[in-house]
Order: C-alpha cells, then structure tokens, then sequence
C-alpha cells in the first residue's frame, strides 16, 4: 500500500514540475487559508521497564488485585516474563486545516483532527505447567498476551512551516511544533472492575502532550494545493495509568511514537 502511494506522488511531482505553472486557486496569495485532511496512522509505544519487570505475580487472596510475594499463598496469575515488546499498529484519521500565512517562506498551522488508533502491548511469558486449582478445574498459562488499547482521539497540533521558494508547481516544506491529544472513546472500553486479574486492561492516560516534526511537499493544480505529508509525533510524558495490575506493574514509563502519513488538499 505505502509503496503504491509513494509510486503515485512521485509520478504526481514529476508531472507537476514538467508542465507550466498552475494557479493553484490562489491560496498562497491568502492570509488565511483552509482545507482538510486525510490521515493513515501506524503507532507503537516505547517502554520502559522496572528492574523487577520479569517477577511472576501471585493472587492477593479474596482480593483482586495481585503481588509479586507468593508467600502470601495466592495462585500465580503469570509466569516470569521474557519480554515486552509494542507491535506497530495501524489506524486513520480525519481533520481540517487552518493556515495563516506569516511570510513568504513561513505559516502557522493547525489540523484540528479525529483519529482512530489502536495500540497494542504484547507479553511473552516463560511455559508454565497446567495448575489444578480444586473442584476439578485447572488454571492454563498462556505464553503470550496481547492487551489492546482502543482509543478514540481529538488532536490539537500547532506548528510552524518553513516552506522552500516554489519552483514551478512544487514547493518543498519542513514543520515542527507540539500536539495536545485527548481519548474521547467510551469509559466502557477502559473499565474492567470486577474482572479476574488475567483480564484487567492496560490503561492510558486521557490526554498528553507531543513534540512532532515532518516534511512535505506542496503540489499545486489549477484549482487547488495538494500536499503529501509525513510526520513523526513522540509524547512528552507517561502515558501509562498505573494502577495495581499484572501488566501495568512492570512497566516503569509508556510513551507513545506516532508516525502519520497526510493527505493535504486546500
């Protein structure tokens, strides 16, 4: 798919620059400009972990929260762990552009957005044997685990664009600046009280900010700008909710690595 998109642009800039120069409906000659947006999204945490990050968790009896101290005579939850690791997931997004030109070679920008963007964190766990719990019934231990975090986000970027002097239709650009996001998915997706402690969720903070950086490229047709984009996001702080879980406590700071492919058209 990437590939595909990128074999597109490039036959788009060549054509762009080989033909006379488009008017590209004026909007460079506009103080204020608008458009909107089209986003693919691939997102991964990175993570740090405790110096205790392998400890297998134990049951805390007629309770359900869990600890690291087997002596309190509770059933093992997990095994030791071996690794935890953040597959890249994908997800896209919707939003609007609102530019305000400051010079020649500079604009203030925002794209206020809506993004759908899971994460995921997976947990390889050493084998275990089967436990026989009473009554029949035998706990089994997985090796691996994969705990989702869905996330419905409202973004907020602000940034400042540099932009190169147009050669024909085609105008190169670099943009910086920080990102307000905040989760607006249902509470129904984070609450897992009353669950057993294998299925307790990893859990996000609500809102954060990010640093981002990018490049781009404006190509302009007769009647409009089309810009081709990629930006790399990286949140500032934690994004971990630590609460008192297997799969919150080894986990020392989450941070959130973002890099979104857009499709600009103003």
């Amino acid at each position: 798919m990437i590939k595909k998109i990128s074999l597109i642009l490039s036959l788009l800039i060549v054509t762009n620059i080989s033909f006379a120069q488009n008017w590209g409906g004026g909007i460079d000659d506009e103080d204020w400009s608008f458009g909107f947006n089209f986003q693919y999204i691939s997102a991964e945490y990175k993570i740090l972990k405790k110096e205790n990050w392998r400890a297998p968790f134990y049951e805390i009896p007629n309770s359900l929260g869990v600890t690291y101290d087997s002596s309190l005579g509770g059933l093992p939850v997990t095994g030791p762990i071996n690794a935890i690791s953040s597959p890249p997931s994908q997800g896209f997004g919707l939003g609007f552009v609102i530019n305000r030109r400051i010079a020649e070679n500079f604009d203030f920008r925002t794209t206020p957005s809506l993004i759908f963007s899971d994460r995921l964190v997976s947990y390889q766990y050493e084998p275990m044997a089967p436990l026989n719990v009473g009554n029949g019934q035998t706990r089994n231990f997985e090796t691996q685990v994969d705990k989702k975090v869905q996330a419905t986000m409202f973004e907020f970027p602000v940034g400042l664009k540099v932009k190169s002097n147009r050669l024909n239709n085609f105008r190169a650009y670099w943009l910086g600046g920080v990102k307000y996001s905040i989760d607006i998915a249902s509470k129904k997706k984070t609450f897992d009280e009353g669950e057993s402690a294998i299925n307790k969720f990893v859990k996000n903070r609500r809102n954060f900010l990010s640093y981002e950086t990018g490049i781009g490229f404006d190509l302009y047709f007769e009647y409009f700008k089309m810009s081709p984009e990629i930006k790399l996001a990286y949140s500032t702080n934690d994004l971990l909710l630590h609460d008192n879980t297997a799969f919150a406590n080894p986990i020392d700071k989450l941070k959130l690595r973002q890099l979104t492919f857009s499709l600009i058209f103003q």
